[in-house]
Formats: C-alpha cells, structure tokens, sequence
C-alpha cells in the first residue's frame, strides 16, 4: 500500500499558499478601493532637549515638509525628544526595520554593522577646513554611500548634518607636532582612529566617553578629543583645561529616512519630504558651524580653558593622507576619498 502522506502534507502546503495569495489580492483590492489615506503620522527622534541644534533641525524639517507639500493628505508630525525612543542606535535599528522611528539625525557609526563604506564619514582630517566640508557635502560627495546604505540597511540618507570642530584637549598643551609625540589620549572605538592618532606620534586609548572625566584626573590619559559644547557640556575642562585647535574632524551627521514607510507615501510627498531634508540640514550645519566661536569667548572669559593655536596642522594633514588612503581602499571608499579631496575649495 503507498503511502499518501507526502501528498496530503503537498496538497495542504499548496492549499495555504492559495489562501495567502488570496489575502494578499483582497488586500491589494480593498486598498485600491480606499485610495489615498486621508493622514499619515511621522514619527522623529532625537537624543536631545530643544535647544539642541538636532531637535531644532528637526523641528524645521516639519514645518519644510509642510511647505512643500499641498496634497490631499493630512500630515502629523511627532517628535520624540530627550532620548524618549532611546538613542541614535536605537533610531536607526527602528528604521532598518520599518517602525516605531521615521527620521532622525544619527552618527555614521551607528550604520558601521550594515555598512562599512559609511565609516568613512568618521575618518579624522577627512576634511581641511569649513569650506572643504561645505563643499563636499554641497557636491554630494557621500552620493555611493547612500546607494549602499539603502541597498544594506533599507534606510535613505536624505541630508547631512554636522561641521562642528572637534579638537585635542588636555592636562598639557599641545601645540605642535613635539608635544604631541607621546601625548597619552583616549580615542572611540573605531579601528581608524587608533592608526591614525599612532601614524601622528601620539599614545591613544580606547576608552568609553562616560570613563574620560575618571581616567584624565587619575593621569591615565593625558587628554582626548572633542567638540568644545562636549567639553563644555561634561566639564571636562575641569581636568584638562589646555585645548590645542587641531580641528581633527568636521563631524557629518546624516539625515535618515525610513525607506519602508517612505515607499508606502504619494509621489508628491516622497517629493517634499527629500526636498525638506536637503535644507532641514543645511540649517543644522549653519547652527552648527557657528556656535564654536562664541561658546569658546565666554570659557575662556571664565577661565575655564586654556586655548592654543597648532602650529603645525599642515604637518598633520600630510601624515594623515595615507592612513586616509589605506582605509578607504579597505572598505571600498577610494572614490569616495578622492571626490572629498578633489572638493578641497
């Protein structure tokens, strides 16, 4: 006698598929009845209060959008902020997955697991100047690295954010290549930045930014690099009141999009929303820019700070240039690095 229930367990599999399919059409037909919905809820995240340039972008991009579109479709815009949906990994792990977030300002490190060409973004001395960096980003130089984003993480870059200074601080001034040789400091996790700091001459430490206050007191470190609203912020001036203006980084700070959700909107919308993200973000890059200054005036007039120009920036630059080079050419980013060099004003 032959066995039938291979042929039962087959006509059941094929049973359930017909259904499903079934379900979907029905879907697809009542949506097509319904047509356009009459609102679409956006939902943005931020880590940080409302005086935060972040939050203030954001809360531009709403009112872009608004101004762009004129569709059929009522828009409600939510912003989460002060870290409400957690932080920036979180926003974009949100994204990858198509819920809960739908824009948010996030650091390129965050992106690293689904792509490493984004790194690239975290490169130090990536960029000469301000104007260098204005005009890279300007002529869309991060263009692949959208591509492979999307392609990976099925997340759209629709901005860049960004261009604060980062500089080395310490317990001792550095202020040329000879006091930086030997100069123990801590840097983030990424691979790049301990060979790039070592190419320099100096001694870095990966160390956890909540443990830098601790490990400069205790003479672990000598010092670090930041931002001066970082060093501001964390009072980290405290223990390390000398800071040298290297400019190590113009930091860039993409403009996410969920691209899940992005695909369900009107053209029309699609449209406004990508439009709003371009300028959303040059107004952050225009807070962003400008707030170094004024800040470091009323810390030094504190005496909270101690601030030296590095005579030999153009020395760091050079040794930088191959270090740059070899990275790049490891996570597929040569183009990349000489689009940004070929924008240098």
């Amino acid at each position: 006698m032959i066995n039938s229930t291979p042929r039962t367990a087959l006509n059941k599999t094929i049973l359930c598929l017909l259904i499903a399919g079934g379900i979907v059409m029905l879907g697809s037909f009542a949506s097509s009845l319904r047509g356009t919905p009459e609102k679409i809820t956006l939902h943005g995240a931020c880590q940080f209060d409302a005086d935060h340039s972040y939050t203030k972008a954001l809360k531009r991009y709403e009112e872009l959008v608004r101004e762009y579109y004129d569709g059929p479709v009522e828009l409600e815009f939510v912003l989460h902020a002060n870290g409400e949906l957690g932080n920036e990994k979180d926003y974009f792990g949100y994204m990858n997955i198509g819920a809960v977030v739908d824009y948010a300002v996030v650091a390129p490190s965050h992106v690293s697991t689904f792509s490493t060409m984004a790194t690239i973004m975290d490169i130090p001395f990536l960029f000469e100047s301000g104007e260098h960096f204005l005009k890279a980003i300007e002529e869309e130089v991060f263009a692949p690295v959208e591509e492979d984003v999307l392609q990976r993480a099925d997340v759209h870059i629709i901005g860049y954010g960004g261009g604060e200074k980062r500089h080395i601080f310490g317990r001792r001034p550095v202020r040329n290549m000879d006091e930086l040789q030997g100069f123990t400091m801590r840097v983030m996790g990424s691979p790049i930045q301990s060979r790039m700091f070592q190419a320099l001459g100096a001694t870095p430490t990966v160390i956890s930014s909540d443990e830098i206050y601790n490990a400069i007191q205790t003479g672990v470190i000598e010092g670090a690099e930041n931002s001066i609203a970082v060093i501001d912020l964390l009072k980290w001036y405290e223990v390390a009141e000398n800071v040298s203006m290297t400019a190590v980084s113009y930091i860039v700070r993409p403009f996410f999009f969920n691209a899940k959700r992005f695909r369900t909107f009107p053209p029309d919308l699609q449209t406004a929303l990508l439009r709003a993200g371009k300028e959303a973000m040059r107004y952050e890059r225009s807070i962003e820019m400008s707030q170094e200054e004024p800040l470091l005036e009323e810390l030094q007039r504190l005496g909270r700070m101690q601030v030296y120009e590095f005579s030999d920036r153009d020395e760091l630059l050079k040794l930088a240039e191959p270090v740059k080079e070899s990275f790049a050419e490891e996570i597929g980013a040569t183009d990349i690095l000489e689009a940004i060099n070929a924008a240098k004003p």
